[in-house]
């Protein structure tokens, strides 16, 4: 499990991702009935039972044979979304008949090629996903140093599903890692928001980008029409040192309001972090690395069990705190440590 565990120049943003959260504190407010909880959320028009989905991973079969299938299979159980990456080791047509019913969404890098990218979209248009995650941070990959001395491949029996026979589907690494080398060969380095305005423009799905971090980028996004962005620092994996996530929330909730939907992911691991996400401004949160670890344990069931820990432990942290529906849930009621140190 190398791969999911290795992080962008050192450890040091993966850390801060989950310390982040640990620094705010929730104010709970007692005496309010909450014996019955509502969990339910509106995401892009449509009711969602559940603020938890999945964030788009690549390469899941290195972690279970079932990989993405069992993946969203597990997000099935829960009614929530379930984020398909370009990488993945299961093809875009599989993942759909595996789980009609499921909302999918489908997460894109944009090629050198554009009929390559032009593919994936018309293909995910097809299968029924409702819309395009365009990933804005890594035009380029940022330098992971325990996949460049493991000199990280993918193993034989593996394969890009999605790039069968339109790009290469697989990659070595006997010279440093074999997925950076991959990626600076065919994506584009050059992407602006003209580009952005050009995937817009060649389907019909919502647009969705996730990496923002600035709430001058968000605003931009927002300018174009863009109806949801993921906050997220690519789960630590690209630049070091740059903000947590949760950090850079609600500089980019106040500069966007209600102009565009949010949603986070990076750093999720107790239920109180959803909690702290949602009052910040995120409508939802997306989990990559737990889901994952679910999958390596137990497959499908474990993705199972890391979704219900989340879940639960999210309906105490309402509870607790005197929340009965998620629009109970705000902003006051999350202040940093610091607030507490100056006491």
């Amino acid at each position: 499990m190398d791969y999911y565990n290795s992080g962008a120049c050192n450890e040091t943003t993966l850390a801060l991702n989950k310390s982040a959260f640990l620094k705010l504190r929730i104010k709970p407010r007692m005496l309010r009935d909450v014996s019955r909880l509502d969990t339910t959320t509106r995401v892009l028009g449509k009711s969602v039972p559940l603020p938890i989905g999945v964030s788009p991973t690549a390469m899941q079969r290195l972690a279970c044979p079932e990989g993405e299938i069992a993946n969203i299979k597990a997000v099935t159980s829960t009614g929530s979304i379930y984020i398909l990456s370009t990488l993945s080791t299961t093809s875009i047509e599989d993942v759909a008949a595996a789980a009609p019913n499921t909302t999918k969404w489908f997460q894109l890098y944009i090629y050198k090629d554009r009929d390559i990218t032009r593919n994936l979209v018309k293909r995910a248009e097809k299968a029924g996903f409702q819309a395009v995650v365009l990933t804005v941070d890594a035009a380029v990959f940022g330098k992971r140093y325990a996949d460049c001395k493991n000199k990280f491949s993918l193993p034989p029996h593996l394969e890009l599903a999605n790039l069968r026979g339109i790009a290469p589907s697989n990659f070595t690494g006997s010279d440093g890692s074999g997925l950076q080398s991959y990626v600076n060969s065919l994506f584009d380095s050059t992407l602006t928001w003209e580009d952005v305005k050009w995937l817009q423009g060649i389907t019909k799905l919502p647009v969705i980008l996730k990496g923002i971090l600035t709430a001058e980028d968000a605003l931009i996004a927002a300018d174009l029409g863009i109806p949801a962005i993921i906050v997220s620092n690519h789960g630590g994996r690209q630049l070091d040192t740059c903000p947590a996530s949760i950090e850079a929330l609600p500089e980019i909730a106040k500069a966007v309001g209600n102009r565009c939907e949010l949603y986070l992911d990076g750093g999720i691991r107790y239920g109180t972090d959803i909690f702290k996400a949602l009052a910040l401004g995120a409508k939802m949160v997306f989990v990559g690395r737990p889901a994952v670890w679910g999958l390596s344990c137990a497959g499908e069931d474990g993705v199972k069990k890391v979704l219900k820990i989340l879940t639960e432990e999210f309906e105490q942290a309402m509870a607790l705190s005197g929340c009965t529906s998620i629009s109970d849930i705000r902003k006051d009621m999350i202040v940093h440590e610091d607030e507490y140190a100056k006491l």
